[in-house]
């Protein structure tokens, strides 16, 4: 009764209800498979510790050896992450053939043992890999499938290296968990970690731990999530029990090693590529809080992975979904990218079934052609293909900050500039660059500066973004920027209409020089399309928490004051800016609650509730050229475009 209880509970923190006017009926039916199924239940199997997991087991009806796709999970093995619309159902893919296994992982739902996020799904993987291979019915070959935290454990596993392990489709997953995951640039990643931690995982090991009334406390008080956003010092953070350190002693732990050190790369998936000698095929968003790790992934097991077949066989799709969005009608998906239609609809489950057709079964059905990147480009709607990320042809161009000294606010005089500060151009240019913002006083935008001041107690709301796990619970998706960018604490950089078509897809960089009045800080940039009417489309953003500008293992606190450098990487696009359309670029200080606003003291992360003021000042003269680096695709390189995600 306690296992079905919470099961619905957490279902109905993610399923959006029928009074939202959107379906549920997922999945669909048809598209079956030849074999009948049939399915057991908590079957066990006993890691090397001696704990054991628990698993449903879906099998065919076959007297012919078979491969198992299996999933290994900590939002419960009977959801098996179907909803909220996103995989098909394990005994649709058990038609088709395969013995599907869905485990709960350690400590979660029906398995044994403690909970604690990642320390254990590396050697767990391993085991629960070889223990399926050798399931009565199975081929020995075994691929793996899943979204998010369900990603994580099949790299993790994956870079264990099991022999009978031959592909891993992961979903929605990162890198590394320390940064792109739990911080981002050094800024901890706030609305993303404490809502899955109170709405999830800690929520689903307190009640595999029996303790009832503490779990009925905890999602009574994710409820008041927006309230408990606003709570420092978050090392004594309420709703997780910072008395008691067998609650949710991971949470506390990602605050004290806010820096990337031992405590992180013990679970780190980048610096083990070596390790990881399989194909993989892996689904992303633009607006998904992993994009980036994701891509890091691609290219880092083309360079590095431990086999050829590894290095020639990684695929990833990229569509213009967020966390849990993934473009279908019935999807919890912001309404911009929603109205984008069925173009946009994920092709998960086809794709991922003839990926394993190939991998595990040896169909040679035309999938497996590779390195290969398959994204969705906004603006023009269409998909393309790639052969590598960045793409061939990339031409990268530089714009520049400028103004008269007034560009806070979209009301101020901010502009864009493809001209370098102090550069000798002609009249023409020299003109061009004088009403790029649009200054109607015709004064020169010559001034070397910006100011802002940043008050932690008053953040800029967060609109949109990257970031987990659905844009009706925290900031995600793509948003106009309207409403925000009338404060004064956002410097507005806009450039003139185009003229022509500009199609900018791949990674954003902004070089920014900037000082500021306290010990530490952050600077947050925002890539934004200018509609003609005026919306303003958010289409990424980055942060940098100034500290950890050269390292994120050994930060160091600004001298308050003194000019610095700043590198701010704004996280990957594709968009195609039309004509009459400007290219707008975002400073500040803060993006809540995104990420927790800095402080501005200088204090070790986590500890202290105390915060200052702060007064920002952003260079853009000859000597401190500001910028931003887009990476544009030149007319017709991009290659074909399809009004359909690839099936094969």
């Amino acid at each position: 009764m306690r296992q079905k209880s919470l099961t619905l509970l957490c279902l109905s923190l993610v399923l959006i209800s029928a009074s939202t006017g959107l379906a549920q009926a997922w999945p669909p039916s048809g598209g079956e498979g030849p074999c009948a199924v049939t399915r057991q239940t908590n079957v066990p199997a006993r890691m090397r510790d001696g704990v054991l997991l628990y698993a449903d087991v879906y099998r065919p009806v076959t007297k012919d050896p078979v491969p198992v796709i299996l999933m290994r999970t900590q939002y419960d093995k009977s959801a098996a992450q179907i909803q909220p619309s996103r995989f098909q159902s394990p005994s649709w893919f058990a038609s088709h053939c395969y013995i599907v296994v869905v485990q709960d992982i350690r400590g979660q739902y029906a398995s044994k043992g403690v909970f604690y996020e990642y320390a254990n799904d590396r050697n767990d993987g391993y085991d629960s890999v070889e223990w399926a291979a050798h399931l009565p019915g199975s081929n020995g070959n075994v691929g793996m499938y899943g979204s998010s935290y369900v990603g994580a454990t099949q790299w993790l596993a994956a870079t264990a290296t099991p022999p009978s392990l031959k592909t891993i489709v992961p979903s929605n997953t990162a890198s590394d968990y320390y940064d792109g995951w739990t911080y981002e640039d050094g800024a901890f990643r706030l609305a993303f970690i404490e809502g899955w931690m109170m709405g999830t995982i800690a929520h689903s090991a307190a009640m595999n731990r029996g303790e009832m009334a503490r779990a009925a406390t905890l999602h009574d008080e994710g409820k008041d999530l927006a309230k408990w956003m606003r709570f420092t010092p978050y090392d004594k953070f309420p709703p997780l029990h910072p008395e008691d350190p067998a609650f949710a002693p991971y949470f506390f732990d990602a605050i004290k090693h806010s820096t990337d050190d031992a405590y992180w790369k013990a679970f780190s998936i980048k610096s083990r590529y070596g390790k990881v000698t399989v194909p993989v095929l892996a689904f992303e968003g633009w607006y998904d809080a992993f994009l980036n790790g994701a891509l890091e992934n691609f290219t880092g097991m083309r360079k590095n992975g431990g086999t050829e077949l590894a290095r020639t066989s990684q695929r990833i799709v990229i569509g213009p979904w967020e966390h849990l969005g993934w473009g279908r009608p019935d999807s919890p998906v912001s309404p911009r990218l929603k109205a984008i239609g069925p173009v946009a609809d994920s092709p998960v489950n086809e794709l991922m079934l003839a990926w394993f057709d190939h991998f595990l079964k040896g169909e040679d059905n035309g999938v497996s052609t590779g390195p290969r990147v398959d994204y969705f480009e906004m603006g023009e709607n269409k998909w393309h293909t790639s052969d590598d990320w960045p793409l061939p042809g990339t031409q990268y161009q530089q714009w520049y900050l400028a103004s008269a000294g007034h560009a806070a606010s979209v009301m101020g005089d901010g502009a864009l500039t493809d001209i370098a500060p102090g550069a000798n151009v002609s009249g023409g240019a020299a003109a061009h660059a004088i009403t790029a913002g649009g200054v109607s006083s015709g004064e020169p935008l010559t001034a070397a500066s910006d100011e802002f001041i940043y008050d932690p107690s008053d953040p800029v709301p967060s609109i949109g973004g990257h970031s987990c796990c659905a844009w009706t619970s925290g900031p995600q998706g793509q948003f106009d920027q309207s409403a925000i960018e009338q404060r004064s604490d956002i410097l507005v950089y806009s450039s003139p209409p185009l003229e022509k078509p500009l199609e900018v897809t791949g990674p954003v960089t902004v070089t920014l020089y900037a000082r500021s009045s306290a010990p530490d800080t952050d600077f947050t940039v925002k890539l934004v399309d200018v509609f003609p009417d005026g919306t303003a489309v958010n289409l990424n953003n980055g942060i940098q928490d100034a500290r950890f500008r050269d390292s994120l293992s050994s930060p160091l606190l600004i001298h308050p004051g003194e000019v610095y450098k700043y590198t701010i990487h704004v996280w990957p696009t594709s968009n195609l800016f039309f004509p009459g359309h400007k290219i707008r670029v975002e400073i500040s200080s803060s993006d809540f609650p995104q990420f927790a606003p800095n402080p501005n003291t200088g204090e070790p992360f986590g500890i202290s509730a105390k915060w200052q003021r702060a007064k920002q000042t952003i260079l853009h003269d000859r000597e401190h050229p500001s910028s931003i680096t887009l990476p544009v695709i030149p007319a017709g390189a991009s290659g074909p475009a399809s009004d359909k995600a690839p099936q094969r």
